[in-house]
Formats: C-alpha cells, sequence, structure tokens
C-alpha cells in the first residue's frame, strides 16, 4: 500500500539520517578525501554544502510564501562551515535542529519557496520537508561512498523517495517528441509506478504491485527501492537494475530536454 510519510515522520527521518551523515564525517579518516559521487568536493566540501542547504531551507520557510528566496536565506546558502572536526560537527548539529525547529513551526500546508518550477508536489513547508528526507539521505550515501562504507538508503526513505524524485524530476507539460510510451519503476519492496510520456508531456502515477497492471510499458526498471532512488539521482549505473522491454527509450529519455526542465 503507498502512503506518503505524515509530517512527524518527514521531521524524524530528516533528524535520523542527518544523525548518520555526522557519523561518517566523525570516523572519516580525513575530510578531505575526495567524494567519487560528487567528484569535485571533498568530505568536508559536501559537509559544508549539506549544512548550507539546511539553513537555506529554515530561511525560505521560516519565510513563507514568497515568488524568490529572501536575501536572509541567499546569505545563509554561503556561510561558511568550520573546518575544525568537532566545530564542523556541532555546527551540523545546530544547522540540522534550526531546520527542524523551523519546520516544526510551520504549517505543513503553508506555502513558501521551493525553486523546483512546475512539478507534481505543492510548493509548501511539508514538501520541503519531504525533499529534506532525500537530499539528507542521499548525501549520507555520498559520504559513506567516500570512506569505503556505502549503505542502502533505509527502505522507508526509499520506497517515497522514488516518488518524491519522479514528481519533481520528471514532469512536464511539453510534449514528448517520440511515440507515447510508459516506463515503470518496480521496487522489490512491493511498490511500482509509472512515468508516462506523451503528448501532455511526462506525470507519474502509482501501480499495483509488478505484473497486477494489465498495460504493459515501453520499459520496466526492477531493483530495490534504494537502487531505483539512486539511479535516479545517477548515484548507480543503470546496469545494477533489472531492465524489462526497450532499453533504447531510456536514451530518448535521457536525451530529452523540455524547456521547464532547464
Amino acid at each position: 500500500m503507498h502512503r506518503t510519510p505524515e509530517f512527524p515522520d518527514l521531521l524524524r527521518l530528516i533528524d535520523e539520517r542527518a544523525t548518520a551523515f555526522r557519523a561518517v564525517i566523525a570516523s572519516a579518516p580525513s575530510l578531505d578525501a575526495r567524494v567519487p559521487t560528487c567528484p569535485e568536493w571533498t568530505l568536508f566540501d559536501l559537509a559544508q554544502h549539506l549544512g548550507q542547504g539546511r539553513r537555506f531551507r529554515a530561511a525560505i520557510v521560516a519565510a513563507g510564501p514568497a515568488d524568490a528566496p529572501p536575501a536572509e536565506a541567499v546569505a545563509e546558502r554561503t556561510a561558511p562551515a568550520p573546518r575544525e572536526r568537532e566545530e564542523l560537527l556541532a555546527w551540523l548539529a545546530a544547522t540540522t535542529q534550526q531546520l527542524l525547529d523551523t519546520l516544526l513551526a510551520a504549517d505543513p500546508e503553508g506555502g513558501c519557496w521551493t525553486g523546483w518550477g512546475p512539478t507534481q508536489l505543492t510548493d509548501t513547508c511539508g514538501s520541503v520537508a519531504r525533499h529534506q528526507v532525500q537530499e539528507i539521505a542521499v548525501h549520507t550515501y555520498d559520504a559513506q561512498v567516500a570512506v569505503g562504507a556505502p549503505q542502502p538508503l533505509p527502505t522507508e526513505v526509499a520506497l517515497d523517495g522514488v516518488e518524491e524524485n519522479l514528481f519533481i524530476s520528471s514532469f512536464t507539460t511539453s510534449a514528448w517528441p517520440h511515440k507515447p510510451t510508459a516506463f515503470d519503476l518496480h521496487a522489490a519492496e512491493g511498490r511500482s509506478w509509472r512515468l508516462t510520456v506523451d503528448g501532455d508531456g511526462a506525470r507519474t502515477t502509482r501501480l499495483p504491485a509488478a505484473g497486477q497492471d494489465p498495460d504493459a510499458a515501453g520499459l520496466s526498471l526492477h531493483g530495490t527501492a534504494s537502487d531505483l532512488v539512486l539511479y535516479l539521482y545517477k548515484r548507480i549505473p543503470v546496469d545494477s537494475l533489472r531492465l524489462d522491454g526497450d532499453p533504447e527509450l531510456l536514451d530518448l529519455l535521457l536525451a530529452w530536454e523540455p524547456e521547464d526542465w532547464a
């Protein structure tokens, strides 16, 4: 059964994934280690990016509905992190608490700027919290890769992450320039989604469990929810998944550049 996490669950997951991220930073042999999944960054750079992002989003949520990020949020995005490890860990914990406190004080249905453009999600504080779970989770994976100890995303996080990513990154009203088709994503944990592309654009719907939908997709991707999310975020290659159907359709999808995805 599909279920979007409730707001309190999102706050709990933000805290849990942020704690896991700090555990990697605390145990890493060096903060100068390169991050293979973010090749231009060291572990320190990744930590600074994550902390700045939490402060940025906290300021945006606090500002409420807006057409652009407020100046104070932009300033938070460039505030440097301390380089000494213990101070960095304390700074990361404080940035997470700042975000959690701000979200806790907000109305989950209240509006705020997201910067996502057209999506299948609403521009609300609840949507920001939902996305923050995924951002922190994927960057925790990045940090784990950097120290040679990658772990799958927790199932609860990953199952929502497939849908959340598709709702944001794969929605458009620009016409698909090829023959209409669909891409099905089947998580081994029993949830499935369909990304339909046609003259009306691209949109995602939930499906019954794999094999129960009568309409065949042009291409189906099978894997654990964690692997599906990590593939969608370009952390692992497509050959980490099982494909059924026409793989050339995936090349067409990846080459597609709708105007509202720019």
